[in-house]
């Protein structure tokens, strides 16, 4: 029995048992905002049901659901209420209110054209921890009846219920939002991982482009993916997975008046949900057949250095806020990867440039310290031969000439072959090494043995030119040393593969020197930086008395192994 005297019977209360147990197990607010309205309805037998919900202000309705009351109706009475007149009451006073007739209260102001008449009235206000959050409202009992004191008694009870029920699903969904965020987050986290795992140590820019684009279509599961970076004044796709990964590689883009422009200049990422629509958008040259587009630039310490552009066609899932969020993370670590990859490879390029202008230098020595003071000094002997006027002067300076011409053009062949041997180009580096060793022995009268074992690594091919090189200049460039500067009488060369790596040790019993007091001419220079260009290791052991060691481990991998060069940004995937 309820204090203030009403008695609900005992369906009624079986009725709100079950209706408790029921909304309390809803956690979707919209389904307990329903079963509120039809409950309410059920118990008081009423004929018209709302339930009001109030804005942040808790000043007037933001919704009005109802029930009752038909579609077309409603239509004709216009727009929901807001919360003024009798509705307004339990916004001002929030405490239960029951009326015999509605029409006669003193806030009533009638109801709208369309409306159907109500005269009797119940509401009740609807509140979760102490807030008011809206009023349930009934109107005109199928009885013809008021509404008594076990009618508002059954629905404060429900009321309690609803709010209850509201609470708990409005938990949840804050419970499910959070934990969708949470998601979100490790999701980008794991995108970050994921190129970081894959790219690891590596420095190889078309790799590294590579790997961007096939883990970064996975990631979000695209129909394609294309990287395009600054060339100046244009984007140019450089790689492709998927798709679009034929044929889109080396297109260029304009940046003027373009998304591309945009998103590069703004650093903000853009999801165009349809690129038909899109007008003026400038990725046909990429997009082909595609009908959505998610463009993210590539940014790193506060500069634009190109876009991540994922496509998506008819049948390929759609990319949305999570997905732009999930391929943002993963551009972070992409730009961070792909400038890495720049720079080292720039650091490359002007590790080569100096190692060839120390190159040109050595030749140019070489040059004019043998071939240009021999030229010279047989000019001066026939001019001398000439201005002396005796016929067996002249006929010797003659003869002495052609010999000295003969010896000159002997050396520039020796020249132009350490330059870049024939045989290295067209045989390989083994006949090549032979081939050198045989011309420093016989020119030079020093004692070389040499053993060349390279077929576990060359047997599916020949290795690379740039390894090749190496190797070459490396066996060259250390009996050169030996030959010239420590008066070694005899040198041991050693070539030979040990699974994927490649070891050189050229020995000599000459002088030796001290590396660290005596500092390094270009030679040693040239063999350290050659040997990191191929991403080696080199190591000089050499004091007064014993003789100098230069041994080098190398990377092996075979020409055509698949490896990609930093020039050969083609199409992957």
């Amino acid at each position: 029995m309820p204090e203030n005297g009403a008695s609900l019977t005992e369906p009624q209360l079986a009725r709100l048992l079950d209706v408790g147990r029921a909304l309390v197990s809803e956690l979707d607010v919209e389904s307990v905002l329903r079963q509120v309205l039809d409950t309410a309805q059920e118990l008081t037998s009423a004929t018209y049901a709302a339930l009001g919900i109030l804005d942040a202000d808790k000043q007037e309705l933001e919704r009005f659901l109802h029930v009752g009351i038909s579609e077309e109706m409603r239509r004709e009475i216009g727009p929901l209420p807001r919360g003024r007149g009798v509705l307004g009451e339990l916004i001002r006073n929030p405490a239960p209110l029951r009326l015999p007739d509605v029409t006669e209260h003193p806030r009533s102001y009638g109801f709208p054209p369309g409306h159907p008449p109500m005269k009797t009235f119940l509401g009740v206000p609807i509140s979760i921890r102490g807030e008011a959050f809206g009023n349930l409202y009934l109107a005109d009992k199928a009885s013809g009846l008021d509404f008594d004191e076990a009618d508002q008694e059954l629905v404060l009870v429900l009321a309690e219920w609803a709010a209850i029920a509201i609470d708990n699903a409005r938990l949840y969904e804050s419970a499910q939002a959070r934990r969708a965020e949470l998601e979100r987050a490790v999701r980008g986290l794991e995108a970050t991982a994921t190129i970081a795992r894959a790219v690891g140590f590596e420095t190889d820019l078309a790799r590294v482009l590579e790997l961007v684009v096939k883990r970064g279509r996975a990631v979000i599961e695209a129909g394609s993916v294309v990287v395009l970076l600054d060339v100046g004044g244009c984007l140019r796709a450089v790689a492709a997975a998927g798709e679009r990964g034929d044929g889109v590689v080396g297109t260029e883009l304009a940046l003027d008046g373009t998304l591309a422009g945009s998103v590069l200049a703004g650093g903000a990422a853009e999801l165009v949900a349809d690129l038909n629509v899109r007008m003026g958008h400038g990725l046909e040259p990429i997009a082909g057949r595609a009908r959505s587009a998610l463009v993210v630039p590539l940014g790193f310490r506060g500069r634009g250095r190109g876009l991540l552009v994922a496509l998506a066609g008819s049948d390929d899932p759609p990319f949305d806020a999570d997905t732009e969020h999930l391929l943002t993370s993963f551009a972070a670590s992409a730009a961070i990867a792909i400038a890495t990859a720049q720079s080292v490879e720039a650091e490359r390029r002007r590790h080569s440039i100096r190692a060839s202008e120390r190159e040109r230098t050595r030749w140019a020595r070489e040059l004019h310290d043998e071939t240009l003071q021999e030229l010279g000094a047989l000019k001066l002997l026939l001019e001398t031969a000439e201005r002396s006027g005796r016929a067996e002067m002249l006929e010797r300076a003659v003869g002495t000439s052609v010999e000295q011409l003969d010896l000159s053009i002997r050396n520039l062949q020796g020249l132009i072959t350490e330059l870049r041997p024939a045989a290295l180009d067209e045989l390989g580096i083994e006949p090549a090494l032979e081939a050198l060793v045989k011309r420093v022995a016989t020119t030079s009268g020093l004692e070389v043995n040499a053993r060349v074992e390279l077929a576990p690594v060359t047997a599916g091919g020949r290795l690379p030119s740039e390894l090749e090189s190496t190797i070459y200049r490396l066996v060259q460039e250390a009996l050169t040393n030996a030959v010239k500067h420590s008066g070694a009488d005899r040198a041991d060369v050693e070539v030979a593969a040990a699974g994927d790596i490649v070891t050189v040790a050229v020995r000599d019993d000459g002088e030796g020197f001290e590396p660290g007091r005596t500092g390094e001419g270009f030679g040693l220079v040239g063999m350290h930086e050659r040997v990191a260009l191929v991403g080696g290791a080199l190591e000089i052991d050499s004091a007064p008395g014993r003789g100098t060691t230069v041994s080098a481990t190398l990377p092996a991998m075979t020409a055509g192994a698949g490896e990609l060069g930093a020039s050969d940004l083609r199409s992957v995937g």
